[in-house]
């Protein structure tokens, strides 16, 4: 088995054969910023400290990550899934902690200078955000298509192609993002539609 397709230590069968299946449609080109890396990091040191964080970074090659640089998205899907494990259980389980990194990384994108250019071009609009969402992503990632599609003001679809991430996660980073301009009542279910591609019903009050 190849580096890239590597399994994460420790997880259960289930969530190593959903790894092993997305590990194998990335390539080398297609990468995320380190800002997620240190998302994911630290969302497990707050639940579990510096051990559980040296656990995740066993799954992957690289020890130290550059909000900035790029790297391949086989080595987070790696370290996130390490991590979703890892502290799932202090959470209610999986997907939980999935939805907490994706929350983290969203603080993090929004506190960048790309992040704040996304919510200066925003206003006061979620809508508007939303809708500007896929540069956001072309900004953060290498990989993927996305697109939305509305049918009112406060409610849509998210459509995302080629995206390696399980559901969970992105629906931490979108309610993380509708609220970040002051929505309330956010609601954001994802669904897989295809083996690395998804859709998100997004809506708020």
């Amino acid at each position: 088995m190849s580096e890239q397709r590597k399994e994460a230590p420790g997880l259960d069968a289930a969530l190593a054969q959903d790894l092993e299946k997305r590990l194998a449609l990335a390539t080398p080109d297609d990468t995320a910023r380190g800002m997620f890396f240190n998302g994911a990091l630290n969302a497990v040191r707050i639940l579990g400290g510096d051990a559980a964080v040296e656990r995740c970074l066993a799954s992957v090659t690289e020890k130290k990550f550059v909000d900035f640089f790029n790297y391949p998205v086989s080595g987070f899907l790696k370290l996130a899934f390490t991590g979703a494990q890892l502290m799932g259980p202090q959470l209610g389980g999986f997907d939980v902690m999935l939805r907490k990194m994706g929350t983290q990384a969203t603080t993090d994108f929004l506190s960048s200078a790309a992040g704040k250019t996304l919510l200066l071009l925003a206003g006061d609009s979620p809508k508007r955000l939303v809708t500007n969402l896929p540069t956001g992503y072309r900004a953060a990632v290498s990989y993927g298509e996305r697109s939305v599609d509305w049918s009112g003001d406060r409610t849509g679809r998210l459509i995302m192609k080629r995206d390696f991430m399980p559901p969970a996660y992105h629906e931490g980073v979108l309610q993380a993002v509708i609220e970040a301009l002051g929505a309330r009542g956010v609601q954001v279910h994802g669904k897989q539609t295809g083996p690395v591609d998804t859709e998100y019903a997004l809506s708020w009050q």
